[in-house]
Parts: C-alpha cells; sequence; structure tokens
C-alpha cells in the first residue's frame, strides 16, 4: 500500500508543478477600453499607455508574468471576462453591486464619483435639478452614470452614447443640459469647452475602482490584492499620480474637491 502511495505521488505531484509552472507563464491577458485618457489609451504610435496600463505592468511584473492588453470596448469587458477570453479587467470600473453578482473584485484602488459637465444654456446647477420634464441627459452606455440615470431618473430624456466624445459634444452644443460622469473626466472636457459647458466637481455619489476578477479564481484576487496593497505603500500610485494627473491634482486641491488617489 505504502509503495502504491509513493508511486501514485510520484505521478501526481509532478503533473501538478507543470501545472502550476505552466499557468505562471501564461501571459497576464488584461481587459480594458483604450479610449479614456489618462487612464487608458494609446500613445502616437499605437501602444497602450496611461495609468490603467502602468498599473497593469506593474502586476505583471509582481506576478512575474508577461502582459497583453486587450482593447475591448467597456460594455464588453464583463462578459470577456467571464468567458476567459481575459484574466482580469483593468479599465475604471467602478465595483457595483449588479456588476459584483456577476463577477467578483479586488480591494478597491481608487476613489471617485459621479458629477456633472452642464451646459452653459442650461438652468441646472445640481443633480436633483435633471429629474425634471423636458431635461436632457447624456449618459455613456454601460457606465454608473448611465445605471444611476436608468434607475434614479424618471422624468428627463436619456441620451445613450457609445463613446464620451459624443455625449460631451451634446452638451457643449446645448442639445443636452448635462452629462453624467467622473470628476476628472468631466473637468477635463470642461477645459476643451470652457465657453459652452459649466464643471459641477463636487461628486453627488462616491464610487470606486477595483480590479474586475472571475468568480471562483481565489488565487489571483489574492494575488491582485496583495499587489495593490504593496503598490500604494511603495507610493505607486502617487507616482502615476504625478505622472498623468499633475495639472488635475493641483487643481483639485486648489478647489478643495476630492482627488483620484
Amino acid at each position: 500500500m505504502r509503495r502504491l502511495l509513493l508511486v501514485i505521488a510520484a505521478l501526481v505531484i509532478p503533473a501538478l508543478a507543470a501545472a502550476v509552472s505552466a499557468s505562471a507563464a501564461e501571459p497576464l491577458r488584461v481587459g480594458m477600453e483604450l479610449s479614456y485618457p489618462p487612464f487608458e489609451m494609446t500613445d502616437p504610435a499605437g501602444r497602450p499607455t496611461g495609468v490603467s496600463v502602468r498599473l497593469a505592468e506593474a502586476l505583471a511584473r509582481h506576478l512575474g508574468r508577461d502582459l497583453v492588453i486587450e482593447n475591448i470596448a467597456f460594455d464588453g469587458l464583463i462578459p470577456a471576462l467571464k468567458t476567459k477570453k481575459i484574466d482580469c479587467v483593468i479599465s475604471s470600473m467602478t465595483a457595483t453591486p449588479e456588476r459584483a453578482r456577476s463577477i467578483a473584485f479586488s480591494e478597491p484602488y481608487l476613489t471617485t464619483g459621479l458629477t456633472l459637465l452642464v451646459s452653459t444654456t442650461s438652468p441646472v446647477t445640481s443633480a436633483a435639478d435633471l429629474d425634471t420634464p423636458g431635461r436632457v441627459v447624456a449618459v455613456k452606455k454601460g457606465t454608473t452614470g448611465h445605471q444611476y440615470a436608468a434607475t434614479s431618473l424618471t422624468k428627463p430624456r436619456l441620451l445613450v452614447l457609445d463613446k464620451e466624445s459624443a455625449a460631451v459634444m451634446e452638451v457643449a452644443q446645448g442639445k443636452a443640459d448635462a452629462f453624467i460622469y467622473d470628476s476628472l473626466s468631466v473637468y477635463r472636457s470642461h477645459l476643451r469647452h470652457r465657453d459652452t459647458t459649466r464643471p459641477l466637481l463636487t461628486p453627488f455619489r462616491t464610487e470606486t475602482w477595483a480590479v474586475g476578477l472571475r468568480r471562483g479564481d481565489d488565487t489571483l484576487r489574492d494575488a491582485v490584492n496583495e499587489f495593490l496593497e504593496k503598490f500604494r505603500a511603495d507610493g505607486g500610485f502617487e507616482r502615476l499620480g504625478n505622472e498623468f494627473l499633475a495639472e488635475e491634482k493641483a487643481y483639485f486641491k486648489r478647489e478643495g474637491i476630492p482627488f483620484y488617489f
């Protein structure tokens, strides 16, 4: 009996070790939509760059794996994760209860919130003003701004658009009263349309971003959480803020508005 157990162990242990080694050698496939600067974008040569790309690169180094960035439309990220086309999502994704019913999340790595980009032709001064007959509210499809508007606003007309830039233009051209989005994006959009928009940058709903993971993938989740804790303690997020968001950090600090990191 002992000899049989030794034989089984001799066969099983190397096989398990080989499987673990093979898994570790596989590239880390991270899904993101490369159209949300400065978090997810491409450089002039078409290479992925931005805060989330740097974060993914650091995570892959921590795991000892090569990195593959998969550029996927935002509303296709969760389906791609669930069908194992990617290993995780790092794409400015808010950890919502709705999403948590289908995927798992890491610990939060960033705090943000919903704010408003308002047309200068609109009387809107707060989120409460949106739920009024005759108002037109723009949202990007699949975002938490879209979810908020669909569940909380019953009186305005919603414009559900595929691109952030399209939603911004609806406001800048006076076709929509407001666009619901995060504070940093609203600030940057206002800078491009100073004469036709107003930013309301104090969040009316606080949110957190996290890494999206498959349910049941506890090993990767634990490794990601370990990495995030170490990355923050080592000043990694502070460095990313200084590299990509220095001007915005300074402005938010002057205005007393909470910043992302």
